[in-house]
């Protein structure tokens, strides 16, 4: 696991987009296109404008899929489809989760069947009790068969998610994590904590950018 940290969750979002910028330009150099995942929060949003801004990003050659997203209406101001609004990528290319479907599950097989075989980029977060994409906490999804499955209801929605097959399964993965609310999560996940979700993610060919407040008590040497 690659570890960097720097001040704030502005610099640890300007940090992890010239990241993505970089493992986009080289997957389109090496296969023609490029695939991502990505998830949802503050810091998040801070890295989609910031990635906006890059000229050099080939665009029209990547492809962005969602970690998960809240099943609720398309204008609910709490989807994480609407941080993706910004980014200059052509529709075609914005593989969003059809969470307004009245049958669910079929929305689930339809994502499911979209997915490419292996992603070049899975972009996460972290909650302060250790989920990720939208693993929450003992819930059945984390061990549910598949590529996508749906959570039970964590904080007031339930959730479509990528599993952790897609995640580990990914060339490399990249974690965003920002905020003093992080940090006992962090410092459990550093010391392999098994009951945080994260601990699911695949350290290898894995970097995490963080902040200042999130790495204050990580232990020296992590």
């Amino acid at each position: 696991m690659d570890i960097r940290v720097v001040a704030d969750a502005q610099a640890a979002a300007d940090v992890a987009a010239s990241l993505i910028r970089r493992r986009l330009r080289d997957a389109v150099r090496r296969r023609g296109s490029a695939s991502i995942a990505v998830s949802g929060g503050s810091t998040p949003a801070l890295m989609f404008d910031s990635l906006s801004a890059m000229h050099d990003v080939p665009w029209s050659d990547v492809h962005l899929w969602q970690v998960d997203e809240r099943v609720a209406p398309a204008d609910d101001p709490a989807r994480n489809l609407h941080l993706l609004a910004g980014l200059p990528l052509p529709k075609k290319n914005m593989h969003l989760m059809a969470v307004e479907r009245k049958r669910l599950n079929d929305a689930v097989n339809a994502y499911a069947a979209g997915l490419p075989e292996q992603f070049d980029i899975v972009h996460l977060g972290m909650g302060p009790d250790g989920h990720t994409a939208s693993w929450p906490p003992g819930d059945p999804v984390i061990d549910a068969d598949g590529t996508v499955g749906v959570s039970q209801m964590y904080k007031d929605f339930v959730r479509m998610t990528i599993l952790p097959s897609v995640v580990n399964g990914a060339r490399w993965r990249l974690a965003l994590i920002a905020g003093s609310d992080k940090a006992d999560a962090v410092e459990g996940w550093m010391a392999h904590h098994s009951d945080l979700p994260i601990e699911r993610v695949r350290r290898t060919n894995t970097t995490v950018v963080i902040d200042q407040l999130a790495a204050a008590k990580m232990k020296p040497g992590k």
